[in-house]
């Protein structure tokens, strides 16, 4: 099973945006990258960190992903409990759900922002400081 950490950074809301991720397989880190994406929203950040995720983890092969991440309202949104109401976001919303559907097994699961320090660190870092 692989385990993947996401975070996204931003500094100001719009403002520069970066975002982390850690790949695990058997509870050893095989990847991790941190990547500054522009001008964005916080919100635009944590789902691109999801998508750069797991289209890393598709391009391993790899069919069955744990996700974890700090922001309750992309883990809500992707498991279908909250909706989507931004329309700059909702695009985001649908490639995450088609990412989503060619795992044969997923999840999300909201963890808090202590027990993501090192995704947090590489999209503070990605941006070009340290929250």
């Amino acid at each position: 099973m692989i385990k993947v950490f996401i975070d996204g950074a931003s500094a100001g809301n719009p403002g520069n945006v970066g975002i982390g991720y850690l790949i695990y397989r058997d509870n050893n880190l095989v990847k991790k990258n941190g990547i500054y994406l522009g001008i964005q929203t916080n919100n635009f950040a944590e789902y691109m960190a999801f998508i750069f995720a797991l289209t890393e983890v598709l391009g391993m092969a790899e069919k069955e992903v744990e996700v974890f991440s700090d922001s309750k309202l992309l883990c809500e949104q992707l498991n279908g409990n909250f909706k989507v109401k931004n329309k700059n976001i909702y695009p985001l919303f649908v490639l995450a759900k088609n990412i989503v559907s060619k795992f044969t097994k997923f999840s999300i699961t909201h963890i808090e922002r202590e027990k993501n320090t090192d995704a947090d660190k590489l999209a503070s870092e990605a941006v070009g400081f340290l929250i």
